[in-house]
């Protein structure tokens, strides 16, 4: 069975994870750039990726080694993603234009996105994986792998659930479904909104809010995957790989931190977001 989250719908499922031990990190966090970006250095080091009590699309678990990377703090937000709209290197976001699928209270569909979601503060969601990738490339970094992104999430590839620990996802924790979508809002929340839920490195919503967009095609398994960091390019596929789980029909599986899914790379979505890593400067 594979995870999916495309337009207009997504599908995962939750299960317990094991992973391995991760080295010891020391968090060096660069001050913000023109983006606004604050980049977080992960150190690198050697995990297993994947989970022994998933479907195939999370098998097999393959031990992975990632070089050192740094990463944003924060998904992008409506303002970061603004100021690269007005230097002329990145499209409008499909707020406004009735080309992002938005949920209507009974399915995805095209629409315009409420203006609950738009505050500057916000996740910037109504991109597709090229205006993401234009974004990360604009400030001077790129989309993650998909192993980068499992690394961080799991606090730099620690034995553990949640980018927090084992303790099961909750609003205390994530915004996420919990009663009611977006922890009752039915929106997205501003980013940072829920400390607790961090990283050990400080990262903000590795876990809900937003799915959030990856380099890597989507593979209906890891047979083949690489093991040295790099995003699975080859052969190529139709989706992409998205992570994170997010503020709808998103209850504490879909956030776990090997949970996958995928979405068309040329759809927009009200709960698709992302953020970018970058190579350490010389």
């Amino acid at each position: 069975m594979s995870a999916r989250f495309g337009t207009p719908g997504i599908l995962c499922l939750s299960a317990a994870l094991i992973c391995a031990g991760a080295p010891a990190w020391t968090e060096v966090q660069e001050p913000a750039d023109k983006a606004g970006i604050e980049w977080v250095t992960l150190p690198g080091g050697s995990f297993m990726m994947g989970a022994a009590d998933l479907p195939s699309w999370a098998l097999p678990r393959h031990r992975v080694t990632v070089k050192t990377f740094q990463i944003a703090r924060t998904v992008v937000t409506f303002k970061q993603y603004k100021e690269c709209v007005k230097s002329g290197s990145c499209t409008p976001a499909h707020v406004s234009d009735g080309e992002c699928y938005v949920w209507d209270g009974s399915k995805w569909a095209k629409g315009i996105l409420p203006r609950s979601f738009r505050d500057d503060d916000h996740p910037a969601v109504c991109v597709d994986w090229a205006q993401a990738q234009a974004f990360a490339h604009w400030a001077g970094g790129r989309l993650p792998s998909e192993a980068e992104w499992e690394y961080a999430a799991r606090s730099g590839g620690q034995e553990r659930r949640y980018p927090w620990g084992d303790q099961e996802a909750s609003c205390e924790l994530a915004v996420m479904e919990q009663a009611a979508d977006g922890c009752g809002r039915n929106s997205t929340w501003p980013v940072c909104s829920k400390p607790r839920g961090n990283t050990e490195q400080g990262l903000c919503d590795m876990a809900g809010n937003v799915w959030e967009w990856v380099q890597d095609w989507y593979h209906d398994s890891y047979e083949g995957a690489p093991q040295d960091g790099s995003a699975w390019e080859s052969p190529p596929g139709t989706r992409r790989v998205v992570r994170s789980g997010g503020w709808r029909n998103s209850g504490a599986g879909y956030l776990r931190s090997a949970a996958r899914g995928s979405g068309d790379p040329t759809g927009a979505g009200g709960g698709r977001g992302f953020r970018p890593v970058r190579e350490l400067p010389e």
